[in-house]
C-alpha cells in the first residue's frame, strides 16, 4: 500500500502543477515550419492588404479570385499574409459604418476558393484584422464580431493578438510576428481610425520577437513583424510605450503594414533607428525624410572590433487591392530582404521577377549594411552573385541581367550577362545566379549603378523588372517624400493630437478674449478712425497688425455675438459635443474632446474614454475649418459694418454740389461702399463654411443613428444661428 501511495504521489504533484501553471501559448500561436528545397537559405512570402470586399463593390472579390488564386499557385509562397480590412463595411453612401455578415461570408467563400486554386495549404495563411473589420463590435467575441468566425485565424483557433511563425530553411530561421492592435472596443467610424495596442500586448510581442535569442542552438535569425496600422497611426499604450520601441530593441528586418492605401502615394516607407544622442523634440511628432537624416559611415570599419549592436528597422506599408488591385511578394535571402509589388489593374501576370540582391539602396539598405559589405559578416560568397528569384507560368527560356552607369548622364550599359539557374532535385522556386567582380562596383554614390533583370518564357512573353539603384558599400540612397506621403506617414498623429487641439483652444480663445481686454484698456487706440487717420505715419507691417487686432476688437464691441462665442468654446472644452451610437446596437453615449465615454467590456461599471487620438477627426475639422473660420469672418463682417458707418457718416455731411467736384475714383470708391460689396463677398465666406459644417453634421448623423434635434442640437444648430444673427447685428449702420 505504501509502495503504491509512492508511485501515485508524482503524479498527483504533477497534476496539482498542470492545474495552477499558468496557461502556455498554444502551438498555433508559435508554430515552427521547416521547409526543404532549393534554393537554400531563402523563403518567400506573399502579403496583400486592405481587400474591403463589400456588398456595394462585388469586383473585388471577383478579381481576387481572378488573379491572386493563380499567382499564389505560380509563386508557391511560403506563407500569405493579410494584414487587415478584410471587409469594408461601408453603406453605399459610405456615412455608415458597421459590420455586414453578407461581406464576411463572401470573404470566407474567396479564401476558400484561392486555397483550392493555389493548393496551397491553409495553415500558411494569416488574416489580421483591420479598423474596418471592427467596426461596431462591442468586445472579441460579441456580437458582430464576425472575424471570430469566418476568418482563417479563428478556423485553426489562432485566438491570441501576438501570432507567430518561424520559417526554417537552409539553417537559418525567419521569424514572422503577426500584431493585431484594433480596439478592444471597436468603435464605428470616423472615430477608429488608429491602432490601439496595450501594454500586456506589447509585453507579448517583445516576448515573440525574441523567442529566438537564448536558444542553445544560436543560428542566424531574420525577424519580420506584420499588422495593419502604419507607426503613423498608432497610439501609445496606457503608459506611454510605443509599438517602435518593441521594434527598434528587437531590430527588426522590416515591419508589414497596411492601412493607408495608395491613393497617398507609393513611398510610403520609413526607416527608423535609435540615435546614439537624445532625440530632439520635434522627432517625436515628425520626421521630413524616408531616412531620418542617420549618419552614413564613410570610413573603412575596422573589424577586427566588436561591432555595436544597431537598433533599427524598415516600415513598408503596401498598397491595397481595395482600388490598387496590389499583391507584394517579399523574399530574404541570406538574410537580406527584398520586395516586388504586382500590380493587377492591368490583368494578370505570367511572369514575376524578383531581385534578392543585389538589394535596391532606396528602400531596402540599412544603416548596419556598411559593415557588413566591409567585414563579409555573411560570408564573401554572399556578394560574389547576382541573384533573382523568377516564376513563371510557363517554361523559362533565358534570364539576363543588365547593370547601367549613371554617372555619364545616361544609363549606359556596364555589365550584361546571362543568368545560371540554381538545380536541385527538389525545388520550391526558380533561383537564377551569375558570378560578378562586385568590388567593381563600389562607390560613394548609392544611386550610381542601377540594375534591371529581362526574363523571356517559351511562349516569348518577356518582362523586364523595375530598374532600381544598389550600393555594394552599403550606402542609402535618399528619397524625399511628396507632401501627401509625409502627411499620413510622416507625421505621428497620435502623439499630435493633444498639442494640436490645446494650441487651436489657445488660439480661439485668444482671438476672443485678448481683444475684449484690449477694448477696455485701449478705448480709443483701436478704431476705425485712429487706424484711417494714422495710417500715413504707419509702416505697413504696424498697419497690418493693427488692422488685424482691430478687426476683433470690433468684434468684441458686437456684445451678444462675442458673449455666445465665448460661451460656445467653452462648451465644447466641458460639455459633450454630441451623443449617438457609436457601437452597433448600444445604448446612447456621447463623446466629448477627450473621447466616447463608455463602459470597459466584463468590468462591472467601469467608464473608459474609447477613441483617444481618433476623435481627433472630428473635432480638429470642426475648431480648424468651422470654428476658427466663423469667429474671422464675424470679425471681418464687424469691422465693415464700423468702416461702412465711417464713410456713411462722412458722405451725409458733405455738400450736394460736391459730389460733381469728385474725382472719378472717388465715385468709384463711393459706389464700392454703397454697394457693400464686402459684405456680400462675406456673406458668400458664410455659405462656404456653413457648408463644410453640414458636411461634416451629415456624416455624423449617418454615422452614429443620431436625431440631430434631440442629440446634438448644439453642435450642429448653433453655428448656423450664430452666422444668422450676426448678420442680422452687423446688417444697419
Amino acid at each position: 500500500m505504501e509502495t503504491r501511495g509512492r508511485r501515485l504521489l508524482p503524479v498527483l504533484l504533477a497534476l496539482v502543477a498542470a492545474a495552477v501553471a499558468p496557461p502556455a501559448v498554444s502551438r498555433d500561436e508559435r508554430e515552427v515550419v521547416e521547409v526543404s528545397g532549393a534554393p537554400d537559405g531563402v523563403v518567400w512570402v506573399a502579403q496583400l492588404s486592405d481587400l474591403h470586399f463589400s456588398v456595394h463593390h462585388p469586383e473585388r472579390a471577383y478579381d481576387f479570385r481572378r488573379y491572386v488564386g493563380p499567382a499564389l499557385a505560380m509563386v508557391n509562397p511560403d506563407l500569405v499574409l493579410i494584414t487587415g480590412d478584410l471587409t469594408d463595411g461601408k453603406s453605399k453612401d459610405l456615412l455608415t459604418m458597421k459590420q455586414n455578415e453578407v461581406e464576411w461570408v463572401e470573404y470566407e467563400s474567396t479564401i476558400n476558393d484561392i486555397i483550392r486554386i493555389s493548393k496551397l495549404p491553409r495553415r500558411i495563411f494569416y488574416d489580421l484584422r483591420g479598423n474596418h473589420d471592427c467596426f461596431g463590435v462591442p468586445a472579441s467575441g460579441a456580437n458582430y464580431d464576425f472575424y471570430q468566425k469566418y476568418s482563417i485565424n479563428a478556423k485553426l483557433r489562432r485566438q491570441g493578438r501576438v501570432q507567430s511563425i518561424t520559417v526554417e530553411n537552409g539553417g537559418r530561421k525567419h521569424l514572422f510576428v503577426g500584431f493585431d492592435s484594433t480596439m478592444e472596443i471597436g468603435l464605428r467610424g470616423p472615430t477608429n481610425l488608429f491602432g490601439h495596442p496595450t501594454d500586456k500586448q506589447l509585453i507579448e510581442l517583445d516576448q515573440a520577437l525574441s523567442q529566438w535569442d537564448t536558444g542553445f542552438d544560436k543560428v542566424p535569425v531574420t525577424k519580420i513583424a506584420f499588422g495593419h496600422f502604419p507607426l503613423s497611426f498608432s497610439a501609445l499604450t496606457e503608459s506611454g510605450k510605443s509599438i517602435k520601441d518593441v521594434f527598434l530593441k528587437q531590430s527588426l528586418a522590416a515591419y508589414l503594414c497596411g492601412h493607408l492605401h495608395t491613393r497617398f502615394g507609393k513611398n510610403l516607407k520609413r526607416y527608423y533607428h535609435r540615435a546614439v544622442q537624445e532625440p530632439s523634440l520635434w522627432e517625436h511628432y515628425y520626421q521630413f525624410n524616408m531616412h531620418q537624416g542617420y549618419a552614413i559611415q564613410s570610413n573603412k570599419e575596422n573589424c577586427s572590433e566588436e561591432a555595436v549592436r544597431t537598433e533599427e528597422f524598415w516600415e513598408w506599408e503596401m498598397g491595397d487591392w481595395r482600388k490598387s488591385r496590389s499583391m507584394r511578394i517579399l523574399a530574404i535571402d541570406d538574410g537580406y530582404v527584398s520586395y516586388t509589388d504586382i500590380d493587377f489593374r492591368l490583368g494578370s501576370k505570367s511572369i514575376i521577377i524578383l531581385p534578392t540582391f543585389p538589394l535596391d539602396s532606396r528602400f531596402m539598405q540599412r544603416a548596419s549594411a556598411s559593415r557588413d559589405f566591409e567585414c563579409h559578416i555573411r560570408g564573401p560568397s554572399t556578394f560574389d552573385t547576382v541573384r533573382a528569384l523568377v516564376f513563371s507560368k510557363h517554361e523559362i527560356v533565358s534570364v539576363s541581367v543588365k547593370i547601367y552607369d549613371s554617372r555619364p548622364g545616361t544609363l549606359e550599359v556596364v555589365f550584361d550577362s546571362e543568368m545560371k539557374r540554381v538545380d536541385s532535385n527538389e525545388t520550391r522556386g526558380h533561383m537564377y545566379l551569375v558570378p560578378w567582380n562586385w568590388r567593381a562596383f563600389e562607390d560613394p554614390s548609392p544611386s550610381r549603378f542601377w540594375l534591371q533583370i529581362e526574363v523571356m518564357d517559351i511562349t516569348g512573353d518577356t518582362s523586364i523588372s523595375h530598374l532600381r539603384p544598389f550600393s555594394v558599400n552599403g550606402l542609402t540612397a535618399r528619397v524625399n517624400w511628396t507632401w501627401k506621403e509625409f502627411f499620413v506617414i510622416g507625421i505621428q498623429w497620435a502623439s499630435i493630437y493633444h498639442p494640436a487641439l490645446w494650441c487651436a483652444l489657445s488660439l480661439i480663445f485668444s482671438l476672443l478674449l485678448a481683444p475684449q481686454v484690449s477694448a477696455v484698456v485701449f478705448k480709443d487706440q483701436f478704431t476705425y478712425k485712429s487706424l484711417y487717420t494714422n495710417g500715413s505715419e504707419r509702416t505697413l507691417f504696424k498697419s497690418l497688425v493693427g488692422g488685424f487686432i482691430w478687426l476683433f476688437v470690433e468684434l468684441a464691441r458686437v456684445i451678444p455675438v462675442w458673449i455666445l462665442l465665448v460661451v460656445y468654446t467653452f462648451y465644447l472644452v466641458f460639455l459633450p459635443w454630441l451623443f449617438g451610437h457609436p457601437i452597433t446596437d448600444d445604448n446612447l453615449t456621447y463623446m466629448t474632446h477627450r473621447g466616447w465615454i463608455l463602459k470597459r467590456p466584463n468590468s462591472g461599471n467601469e467608464v473608459v474614454h474609447a477613441g483617444i487620438p481618433d476623435v481627433m477627426v472630428v473635432v480638429l475639422p470642426h475648431l480648424c475649418f468651422v470654428l476658427l473660420p466663423t469667429i474671422a469672418i464675424l470679425a471681418a463682417m464687424a469691422a465693415e459694418r464700423t468702416a461702412y458707418r465711417e464713410h456713411y457718416l462722412s458722405r451725409s455731411g458733405k455738400k450736394k454740389d460736391d459730389y460733381y467736384q469728385k474725382s472719378r475714383r472717388q465715385i468709384e470708391h463711393e459706389n464700392f461702399w454703397n454697394g457693400r460689396w464686402i459684405r456680400k463677398f462675406l456673406c458668400l465666406l458664410c455659405l462656404v463654411v456653413l457648408w463644410k459644417h453640414w458636411k461634416l453634421c451629415r456624416a455624423l448623423v449617418k454615422a452614429y443613428a443620431m436625431n440631430p434635434l434631440l442629440h446634438s442640437p448644439v453642435l450642429f444648430f448653433f453655428i448656423p444661428a450664430l452666422m444668422g444673427f450676426a448678420i442680422y447685428k452687423t446688417s444697419s449702420i
